[in-house]
Order: structure tokens, then C-alpha cells, then sequence
């Protein structure tokens, strides 16, 4: 059933050209150098450090590296992260 769900989306995302973060609920990660991240469609904040960020996806974990972050907005399915990035890593469930 689920994987009937997923092609059907996926199907209405080519046909109907809607982006796939809207249609499939991805996350949408807008990076500018290393210095801000903004990530959308989250599901929640895990974990905060000066050194490490980490986020709940709908399908698992975005796991963010570096030094001296600072949270600059945070919203329901929205952050906004100030610092120096190193890593970005996506971990699937």
C-alpha cells in the first residue's frame, strides 16, 4: 500500500510538474557557502550543539557538522542555521 502511495505521487509530480519536496514531503536544503543553512520541511529538532545540529525527517535524520551554530529562526518546519558547516549528512530509516 505504501509503495502504491509513493509511485502515485510520484507519477502526479511528473505529470503535473510539481516540485518534489510539496508532492513527496522531501526536505529542501538551501545552503549559501559555508555559512547558513536553511533547511524547510523538517519534522523537528533531535539535537543542538555549537559543534553538531540534527533534524527528523519524514524518512530519517539530517545530521548537520561544524563549529560555532547558532539557530537565526526556527519555525514549526523551518530553521535557519548560522556557522561554520563541515558536513551535511542525510540518514535514512
Amino acid at each position: 500500500m505504501v509503495k502504491r502511495k509513493n509511485r502515485m505521487r510520484e507519477w502526479l509530480t511528473r505529470t503535473l510538474e510539481v516540485p518534489p519536496d510539496v508532492m513527496m514531503d522531501l526536505p529542501r536544503i538551501t545552503m549559501i557557502g559555508r555559512l547558513h543553512i536553511y533547511i524547510e520541511n523538517h519534522k523537528g529538532l533531535l539535537m543542538f550543539s555549537d559543534r553538531e545540529v540534527r533534524l527528523m525527517l519524514k524518512q530519517g535524520q539530517c545530521i548537520i557538522q561544524g563549529k560555532d551554530f547558532v539557530i537565526k529562526t526556527i519555525l514549526p518546519e523551518e530553521i535557519l542555521l548560522e556557522g561554520t558547516i563541515e558536513l551535511v549528512r542525510y540518514i535514512e530509516s
